[in-house]
C-alpha cells in the first residue's frame, strides 16, 4: 500500500518498494529499519556511493585530508561544497538529534542483521557537483556559491515538522519547482539525472524483491525512469552522465585560441595604435585580472603574501590553460598558514558560521581558491570588453582617415 513516504511498484514480475525520506529524519531512521524487518526483501538499495558510503562508517576520514593535493587536483570546489552541505545538513539535524545520514546506516544495519545485501546506487558525489560546476556559466557558479553560503550562515530554525514535510510531495514540488527556475543547470545535474541514475541501478539490482532507501526529492523522478525501464524505452546504461565530460575540441582549441588572440590583440595595439594605445590594453588586462582575483583572495582573507601572488599571477595563468590562479593562490594561502589539526577536527562546525569560515584555515583556503578564480574570470571579461572598445575606436579612426 502506498504512503507518502512509500511507494509499491510490481514491474516485469519484479516488487520494487521505494522509501522516501528526509535525510535528518529521526521518522526516517525508524521506518527504514521497521520495513526492511517487515518485507525481507532480496537487495537494499541504498542512495550512497561507495565514497559516501565510507566517510558515514568513518567520520574522521576528514583528518586524512591533504589541502595541497586536493588543490592540485582542481578539487577546491568540490570540497568547499561538501563541507558547507555536510555542515548544512548537521545543523539541521542538531534541531532533531538525527545525524545526517543516520537513516542509510540504519537500513545497511538492519540489512546486515537479517543478512541481506546491500547495493550503493548511487553517482559519485565527485562526478555530481564536477558536472553541476561544469554546466554552470559565470553567473550560475556565483548563484550556486551564494545559494551555498546563504545555506550555511542561514540562522533559520527549522522544526522536527518542517523536516518532516519535506518528505511531502506539495512541499517538494514547491522546492524543486523554486530550484528549476533559480538555477536549472544544478537542479539537471543534482536532481534530473541522479533520479535517472539511481532508477537505473535499482533496476539492476540482484533479487524479484528490491527496497530502496533515497531522499523523498527523488521518488516521483525515480518512479517515471523504473517505469520507463520496464517499458524497454530507456536504457540502464548510465555512462553517458556518469563521468565529468571531456572539453570538445572546439573547448580545448579556445582555451588556446582567447588567450592568443588576446596577446594578438594587446601587440595589435603596440604597432598599430602606438604606444600608448598598447599600454592601455596591456594595463586593462593586468589591473581588471590582477586586482578582482585580489579582491577575491582578500574577501576570502587571504595571507597579503596570498593577495600579493593573486595580484600578480591572475594576468599571467589566465592566458595559460594548465594553471588557474585559484590553484596557485590556494597552495601559497596553504603553505603560508599551514592547517592545523583542530582545522580538520572543526571543518564542518566552523561551516556554519561567518566566524568559522574565517577561523578554519582550511576553509580559507578553500575560499581563496574559490573567490580569487572567479575574481579573474570577472577581470578577464571586464578587460576583453574594454579591449573590443578600444579596437572599435581604433578601427572608425583608421575608417574615417581612409574616407577622408
Amino acid at each position: 500500500m502506498d504512503t507518502a513516504t512509500q511507494k509499491h511498484l510490481l514491474l516485469n514480475g519484479k516488487s520494487i518498494i521505494l522509501i522516501g525520506t528526509a535525510h535528518v529524519s529521526e521518522q526516517s531512521v525508524t521506518e527504514v529499519s521497521e520495513t526492511i524487518e517487515k518485507e525481507l526483501p532480496d537487495t537494499v538499495a541504498i542512495e550512497l556511493d561507495e565514497k559516501r558510503y565510507e566517510s558515514l562508517k568513518d567520520p574522521d576520514s576528514w583528518r586524512k585530508m591533504d589541502i595541497i593535493k586536493v588543490l592540485r587536483n582542481k578539487n577546491g570546489f568540490l570540497m568547499l561544497a561538501n563541507i558547507v552541505l555536510s555542515s548544512y545538513q548537521k545543523k539541521m539535524g542538531l534541531e532533531t538529534g538525527v545525524k545526517p545520514g543516520d537513516e542509510m546506516l540504519s537500513a545497511i544495519k538492519k540489512a546486515e542483521e537479517l543478512n541481506i545485501p546491500c547495493s550503493m546506487v548511487d553517482r559519485s558525489i565527485s562526478v555530481t557537483l564536477r558536472r553541476a560546476w561544469a554546466k554552470n556559466s559565470l553567473i550560475g557558479k556565483c548563484n550556486l556559491l551564494a545559494a551555498l553560503f546563504g545555506a550555511a550562515f542561514s540562522k533559520e530554525e527549522i522544526s522536527a515538522e518542517q523536516i518532516e514535510n519535506l518528505k511531502v510531495r506539495s512541499e517538494m514540488d514547491g522546492m524543486m519547482d523554486e530550484l528549476s527556475k533559480s538555477m536549472p543547470g544544478v537542479k539537471e545535474v543534482l536532481i534530473d539525472e541522479r533520479d535517472r541514475f539511481l532508477a537505473s541501478h535499482i533496476w539492476e539490482c540482484n533479487g524479484q524483491k528490491i527496497l530502496a532507501v533515497l531522499g523523498a526529492g527523488h521518488l516521483n523522478g525515480v518512479i517515471h525512469h523504473l517505469e520507463k525501464l520496464a517499458a524497454s524505452q530507456e536504457s540502464s546504461d548510465c555512462s553517458d552522465i556518469d563521468s565529468v565530460p571531456e572539453k570538445s575540441a572546439a573547448s580545448k582549441a579556445a582555451s588556446w585560441i582567447i588567450p592568443i588572440f588576446i596577446v594578438a590583440l594587446i601587440v595589435a595595439g603596440f604597432i598599430f595604435g602606438g604606444a600608448s594605445k598598447g599600454w592601455n590594453m596591456l594595463s586593462s588586462w593586468v589591473l581588471w585580472n590582477g586586482i578582482l582575483a585580489a579582491i577575491g583572495a582578500l574577501i576570502a582573507g587571504g595571507h597579503p603574501l596570498t593577495v600579493l601572488v593573486s595580484f600578480a599571477g591572475a594576468p599571467i595563468t589566465s592566458l595559460c590553460p594548465f594553471v588557474g590562479i585559484g590553484m596557485l593562490s590556494g597552495i601559497v594561502q596553504a603553505i603560508v598558514c599551514k592547517p592545523k589539526v583542530e582545522d580538520l577536527a572543526s571543518m564542518q562546525e566552523d561551516a556554519s558560521s561567518l566566524k568559522g569560515f574565517y577561523k578554519n584555515r582550511i576553509i580559507r583556503t578553500l575560499m581563496v581558491f574559490v573567490l580569487s578564480s572567479l575574481g579573474s574570470s570577472v577581470g578577464t571579461f571586464i578587460a576583453g570588453a574594454k579591449f573590443v572598445t578600444i579596437i572599435a575606436s581604433f578601427w572608425n579612426k583608421i575608417v574615417s582617415a581612409v574616407k577622408g
